[in-house]
């Protein structure tokens, strides 16, 4: 008798709560994701066709209610950006902010961001990766589950094109101490300064950051590059 493979769950990096939508942000979801967002398929997307130009791409993981993602984008009309978001009230939040700021050069995949890079975006695709403040998962149990991993990190990086950046920020020490250890310890990065980073002009102070700072927590950028040449250089959006 032939026992029937099992297939194993993945280990997620974030926990999908249902969250208490505001009837604005569900407004958004019905009138507004049709029209800002991407649905996930498992097919190559051409963010050329999406975005109706050719631009420097940057993707973000994790927006939560989108407010940095807004503002970066507002201030960076040259770059496109591809923002996702599996919450529903962040993702609401950022559509009505797209609206309201009339931002061409965002849009939004609500899904899991393992799936999406491994199914639609094409390698060497991506000019810049974001992904600020994602869940620390502090308890030891359960740090399989943080996002920053090799596996994962290995992803990222056959995104990047050569050259292309990785910006993270934490205000967790422990985590910071992990990215910074998992971010040396791929051959095809190289770091942008000795350890941590200066906060980059472009990414703004945001309404959680500046609750950690009050409750002293020090907040850590690493800002990483692929590397293809003996330099080491970042774009800085202007």
């Amino acid at each position: 008798m032939t026992t029937p493979a099992v297939e194993r769950r993945p280990v997620r990096s974030f926990v999908l709560r249902q969250g208490r939508l505001t009837v604005a942000q569900a407004r958004a979801l019905q009138e507004l994701l049709p029209r800002y967002g991407v649905i996930f398929s498992p097919a190559e997307l051409s963010c050329d066709t999406l975005f109706g130009r050719s631009a420097p791409t940057i993707l973000e993981i994790g927006f939560g209610m989108g407010q940095a993602t807004a503002s970066i984008a507002a201030q960076c009309p040259q770059n496109n950006y591809l923002a996702i978001e599996v919450h529903a009230p962040g993702v609401g939040s950022l559509l009505l902010q797209i609206e309201q700021q009339a931002l061409r050069n965002l849009r939004i995949i609500q899904h899991d961001a393992v799936e999406v890079l491994r199914q639609m975006v094409a390698d060497g695709s991506l000019d810049g990766v974001h992904v600020f403040f994602p869940d620390p998962w502090h308890k030891a149990r359960h740090h399989k589950r943080r996002l920053i991993q090799p596996d994962f990190v290995a992803l990222l990086v056959s995104k990047l094109k050569p050259g292309g950046y990785l910006h993270l920020a934490t205000d967790w020490l422990p985590y910071a101490e992990h990215m910074l250890d998992t971010l040396r310890a791929n051959p095809q990065l190289g770091n942008t300064g000795e350890d941590y980073v200066p906060r980059p002009d472009y990414r703004p102070l945001t309404k959680f950051e500046r609750r950690g700072l009050r409750l002293g927590h020090a907040v850590r950028d690493l800002v990483f590059v692929k590397i293809h040449s003996a330099d080491v250089c970042i774009p800085q959006p202007v």
